[in-house]
Parts: C-alpha cells; sequence; structure tokens
C-alpha cells in the first residue's frame, strides 16, 4: 500500500484546484511597456498612433501612420478583459478573429470600402512613412455613442458594445465618456459574446447568416473583404487595439486561452 506524504499531497490539492479554476490568466500590459504587443516604435519607419500614458495604452489622434496596437502572439479560443475609455467624441475597438491587415493604396475612391478592396488586390510595397493600416476581422465597438458621428449616423449597429456592423448591443451598459469601461470578450468556435460594464450585450456566430448580410451590403458579395470576413481561413489570430484618429486609453488588459 502506498502511503503519500504531507508534500505529494499539497502537490495533488494545488494540481486540482488550478485544473479546476480553468486555464490561466495572463497580463498583456505591465502598465510600463509594450510587451506582448508588437511596439510601434520598433517598426521602420516607426510607428506613433500609440504611446504609453499614465498606465495606459493609449491611441492617440494626429499622427503620420494610422495603425491598430496588435498582439504579439495569435488566439483562436480565447476570453479577454481590458478596462478603456475614449475622449469626448472618440472612437475606437477591440479587432479579433483578424484575417488580413494592408496599408491602403495612396489613390483617391469615391467609397472607402472600395479603396481596401483595392488595396488587397494590389498591395503597395512595404510600410509606408505616413497612410493608414487597414484591418480586415471583427470589432467590437467602443465609442462615443451621443457626439460620433458614425455612432450616430449608424444607429445601434455602431454603438458601443456592438459586433461593429453585423449586432447591435442589447442593451445599452456604457458609462459616461471619460470613465473608464470594464469588457470582457468570448471567442470560442463560431460562438462570439461581448460583455459590457458586467452584462452580456452580444450573444452571436461568426457564422451566422447576418454576417453574410452585412458584408454583402458593405463590400460587395465578390470582394476580397467578404471572403475573408464570411468565410474566415485563419483561426488562430491576433488581436488588436484599434486606432481611430481619436485619443483612447486601455489598461487592465488580460486574457486566457480557452482552447
Amino acid at each position: 500500500m502506498r502511503v503519500l506524504t504531507c508534500t505529494t499531497l499539497l502537490a495533488l490539492v494545488s494540481a486540482a484546484a488550478s485544473f479546476a479554476a480553468g486555464p490561466a490568466w495572463v497580463s498583456l500590459f505591465d502598465g510600463k511597456t509594450f510587451a506582448h504587443w508588437e511596439d510601434p516604435s520598433k517598426k521602420s519607419p516607426a510607428g506613433d498612433s500609440f504611446v504609453i500614458e499614465d498606465g495606459c495604452l493609449k491611441a492617440v489622434g494626429h499622427h503620420r501612420i494610422t495603425e491598430d496596437l496588435f498582439s504579439a502572439d495569435t488566439y483562436r479560443d480565447f476570453e479577454l478583459e481590458v478596462d478603456w475609455k475614449v475622449s469626448p467624441g472618440g472612437n475606437t475597438g477591440i479587432k479579433y478573429r483578424i484575417q488580413d491587415r494592408v496599408f491602403l493604396l495612396d489613390q483617391h475612391f469615391s467609397r472607402f470600402e472600395d479603396s481596401v478592396n483595392a488595396s488587397l488586390k494590389n498591395r503597395p510595397a512595404g510600410r509606408p512613412s505616413k497612410g493608414q493600416e487597414y484591418v480586415i476581422g471583427f470589432e467590437y465597438q467602443l465609442i462615443d455613442d451621443q457626439r460620433n458621428p458614425d455612432a450616430l449616423r449608424g444607429g445601434a449597429l455602431h454603438q458601443t458594445g456592438a459586433l461593429y456592423d453585423m449586432f447591435a448591443p442589447l442593451k445599452n451598459a456604457t458609462r459616461p465618456v471619460g470613465e473608464f469601461n470594464h469588457s470582457r470578450l468570448v471567442v470560442k468556435g463560431d460562438h462570439v459574446e461581448h460583455w459590457l460594464n458586467g452584462v452580456k450585450v452580444v450573444d452571436a456566430s461568426l457564422k451566422a447568416p447576418e454576417i453574410a448580410a452585412a458584408c454583402a451590403k458593405r463590400w460587395g458579395k465578390d470582394s476580397p473583404v467578404y471572403n475573408l470576413l464570411v468565410n474566415q481561413p485563419r483561426a488562430a489570430c491576433q488581436i488588436s487595439l484599434q486606432n481611430h484618429d481619436a485619443d483612447a486609453w486601455f489598461k487592465n488588459i488580460r486574457i486566457r486561452r480557452l482552447d
């Protein structure tokens, strides 16, 4: 008969507790550095759309290169939590299941969507010293619902908590602009949940017919963007914090894998 020592018993109890608690959370921001993110200052040419300020990752307006801040790792199924706030009239978001990213051509197009589709078909060479990189993925919308023109023009589909342009939030759970909100994003298989300040505001499938309908309406059914968002060829993807040419702050960012 095997006799377990106290040390062995403690190890077994600890392992069981860890298993019961589920996957471990990992902090994605230490309040001081770009660890766990693509450091924009180390790109060539250096990026200037995000800085670290007052213990936050801050998206800033009036920059040379409009680009998101991308996670260094890729994620398939995950749970993400973050505290955020926007400036008055501000607009930002969290992009996930990112299928592609492309710098836009330095040409005039009548529609923004035409610019993105053309750039995917004829990618600019290299990284420009100025311009905009567009991210093709799904967006957890974060915005000033009362002042931002996109939120006012697009209605609930473009307001805070929405799966942008695809599913409106079930409830308005935002705090006043200038205060930090708490968001939780759950992605598992095709199922996604958007939580805002403890309230589930979106519960949807990325394979739902509403996704295809929204993509066809905005991007065109035969477009590269439609194919990427509807068919979703990539499952393990980066996550990004969006720069939408407005000040926005992010802190207390953590993630755990669910796969």
